[in-house]
């Protein structure tokens, strides 16, 4: 359709290209690897084909959503294949991976077949070519149904009941319902404490075996708690899964995780899966999107979370706000957290929220203040209101054997207040004991913030001898990998 004159070069995939850092041979490796992962084995992508997709050429499916997924990752935020300049042949309806139905028994055999694809062919998150990562109103608009209670004026999928034992006792005894129960709170105290890399196939594969249970019939306080039980591991896989650098897959369990909620009738639950991807909004700079997602979970759970939930939910709120550097509703969200946080009564809450501590609460508060530090042009003003909740969340983790990942983000954090503060020497101070701590966590997150604070303070600070023994040290005991994909 037209010929070679008529092309022009692609100036928005050239520019991400540059940026990149990446050679044409590495990219089209890159490409080729991902495309077998993916099953397209016809694929097959060299130097001179990655020059001509430069100059203009609109290259075919699977290629545009495969160099969309490998900028994502490489930048940390979701780049969309209309931003590289392409088109793809089959875009998906609204919503794509995200807009499934909300019904038990489809909800069931997702998580069945995902966590399946995930044990057996799951590679850095790319399982299949429905697998990407969704932002904007694609992401938002079909999460909206969470709201809409099952019943008379709902969707019909939404209404569709799940297997009933027909007044049977169910095989599983209470004592074996318990122990699921117990099981999941270990994995998030391992998941604490060592890191998403370590425990993530053993969630999964847990996972995969409650809904293989969830399958059969039940009872209906049965199913319920079986469902509750299945979000919270959907939950954690995704959770995981982010903390390890894959960001299709997490967003996909936890979209899954959010169904599950929903079947189970929890709403505070909901909130807080709600929450964790509004987490990875903000970590992949889509901070509009990480605040409709959290006040999406406030709206949903507003009668019925604990006040350590809501006060965790006003905390992410200020931190999205911080990053849209807006001012005043951060600040005011900080203090509805602290206000609500002093209401808070441990017997209440859940397992899944006991992670929110106080010092969890300043963490937050500093990574606000340190957000909105970086917004307003590395203000001093901001870094000195984030450094005393980050030493207090640095001092209520230090003691913690539980917590170690948290531990090892906020030494990296208070690092970064030290910089912006012009204080190198302390900055490498702290950043050289998270490596310490980060060697005994299996956490892409951890060490990904590392290298980038060090670089930052190399960057800044190179004549500095701490700042040049950190950077020596990083070389040696925590590498950054050749290949991004």
């Amino acid at each position: 359709m037209g010929g070679t004159a008529e092309k022009q070069p692609n100036a928005q995939l050239n520019s991400w290209f540059m940026r990149s850092g990446w050679s044409k041979g590495e990219l089209a490796r890159q490409v080729n690897r991902r495309a077998r992962q993916l099953g397209a084995h016809h694929v097959s992508t060299d130097t001179s084909r990655v020059r001509r997709w430069l100059d203009g050429e609109q290259p075919r499916e699977p290629i545009p959503r495969i160099l969309s997924e490998l900028f994502s990752e490489r930048f940390g935020c979701v780049v969309p294949v209309e931003d590289l300049g392409l088109r793809s042949a089959h875009q998906p309806p609204a919503g794509g991976d995200i807009d499934l139905p909300w019904a038990g028994p489809q909800t069931v055999q997702l998580i069945n077949e995902f966590s399946r694809s995930d044990l057996m062919l799951g590679r850095r998150g790319f399982l299949g070519t429905s697998l990407a990562l969704s932002a904007g109103p694609a992401l938002l608009e079909p999460l909206q149904r969470w709201l809409v209670p099952a019943g008379p004026g709902a969707h019909p999928a939404a209404a569709a009941p799940p297997r009933d034992a027909g007044g049977r006792p169910s095989r599983l005894s209470e004592q074996e319902l318990e122990l699921l129960e117990a099981t999941t709170v270990m994995f998030r105290e391992w998941d604490s404490q060592c890191g998403g890399g370590l425990r993530r196939k053993a969630v999964v594969g847990q996972l995969h075996e409650v809904t293989d249970l969830l399958q059969e019939a039940h009872p209906e306080t049965v199913a319920q708690r079986l469902y509750r039980i299945t979000a919270d591991l959907a939950a954690l896989a995704g959770w995981m899964s982010y903390d390890v650098g894959l960001h299709p897959t997490a967003q996909k369990y936890l979209v899954l995780a959010l169904h599950a909620a929903k079947e189970a009738g929890d709403r505070p639950l909901g909130a807080f899966i709600l929450s964790s991807m509004s987490r990875q909004m903000i970590h992949l700079d889509r901070p509009d999107d990480a605040l409709e997602l959290i006040h999406l979970a406030q709206y949903g759970s507003r009668d019925s979370a604990s006040a350590t939930t809501q006060a965790m939910l006003h905390a992410l709120e200020a931190r999205a706000y911080a990053n849209m550097g807006q001012v005043n509703k951060c600040h005011r969200a900080v203090r509805m957290a602290e206000d609500t946080f002093a209401d808070s009564r441990p017997t209440d809450d859940p397992a899944w929220i006991t992670f929110f501590n106080e010092a969890e609460l300043h963490a937050e508060n500093a990574h606000s203040y340190r957000d909105l530090a970086y917004v307003a042009g590395r203000s001093p003003t901001y870094a000195s209101l984030a450094h005393p909740e980050m030493v207090q969340a640095v001092d209520g983790f230090s003691g913690d054997p539980v917590h170690q990942r948290a531990y090892a983000l906020n030494l990296v954090g208070m690092g970064t207040v030290h910089l912006l503060m012009k204080e190198p020497e302390q900055a490498a101070h702290f950043t050289d004991h998270a490596i310490t701590v980060a060697k005994r966590v299996r956490s892409e997150r951890v060490n990904t913030r590392i290298r980038k604070t060090t670089h930052t303070a190399l960057r800044d600070f190179g004549d500095v001898p701490e700042v040049v023994r950190l950077a020596d040290r990083l070389a040696v005991e925590l590498p950054e990998v050749a290949e991004s994909a």
